[in-house]
């Protein structure tokens, strides 16, 4: 398949919402990791989360806990092996947890869900063989977002009985950071538009001491605007004296920009490698 079908087809199947049979899944190995599928953290059936292990690491890997995009509506942890294939062969473990959804829930259930997932990787991470000193929070899109109300509002991870700054960092990629007013139909029904507070946005929970931050976007992302969210957020982070690595990308997408994570795309924006040197680092 040339380059450019297969950014045909992972573009497609990001915005599509496909299951793991989609491009990118399809095409990750599968002997680079190994994989403990389906761990509870809660009792309801979407409180679950598949963690993605290292092969004989020579050491306790860190342990990175990924929370997917789909404006807070829509996914499943199925549908991202190819994150934790990127990661783990490269010696970072990775938990992808699925979390509640609107309609059924709003943002206050659903940030509680990304708590307790991150709860569960904290109690688990010795018995995984990974480092408990060495947990980050990563998301895309919609994740990205839970990422960082986790990171930056001690509200969230204080409900579990942690702080943030137990975290040893944080990655969003082409996160909504500060978007009020809401215009796009399914994040009015997860915020509950217009009754959304200014306190849901991460941007306003910005303090000295927040963890050090990874941030990355696609220049040309016509669903979330970088400069008002990735860049505003960084210049927020970086005027509070928190340490924040910030790249914006000129190759790829909304979708793509984590599509590049996989091996097929990497091609496009060396997205896996700064990830990789953040949580190594």
């Amino acid at each position: 398949m040339s380059r450019r079908s297969l950014l045909g087809a992972a573009g497609a199947w990001f915005l599509s919402g496909c299951s793991a049979t989609g491009a990118l899944d399809a095409l990750a190995p599968q002997g680079t990791y190994d994989l403990r599928e389906g761990q509870a953290y809660g009792s309801l059936p979407r409180q679950r989360l598949d963690v993605y292990l290292p092969l004989a690491p020579r050491s306790k890997p860190p342990l990175v806990v990924f929370f997917y995009g789909g404006a807070w509506t829509r996914g499943d942890r199925a549908a991202y092996r190819f994150v934790g294939e990127a990661l783990a062969s490269r010696g970072a473990a990775v938990a992808v947890a699925d979390y509640r959804l609107s309609p059924q829930v709003r943002w206050p259930e659903i940030l509680q869900d990304c708590a307790a997932a991150t709860r569960w990787v904290f109690a688990h991470a010795e018995a995984l063989g990974c480092d408990p000193a060495r947990i980050f929070l990563m998301g895309h899109s919609a994740g990205a977002y839970n990422a960082a109300m986790l990171a930056l509002d001690p509200h969230w991870l204080a409900g579990q009985g942690l702080r943030p700054a137990q975290l040893a960092g944080w990655v969003g990629l082409a996160g909504p950071y500060d978007f009020l007013p809401i215009t796009d139909a399914d994040s009015r029904v997860a915020f509950d538009w217009p009754n959304t507070p200014p306190a849901s946005q991460p941007i306003t929970h910005v303090a000295p001491g927040a963890p050090r931050a990874l941030l990355l976007a696609a220049r040309k992302d016509g669903t979330v605007n970088p400069e008002r969210n990735t860049l505003g957020l960084a210049a927020r982070l970086q005027a509070a004296g928190v340490p924040v690595r910030v790249q914006v990308f000129d190759r790829v997408g909304h979708a793509t920009l984590v599509g590049a994570l996989a091996r097929p795309l990497a091609w496009l924006a060396p997205v896996r490698q700064e990830v990789v040197d953040f949580v190594s680092g």
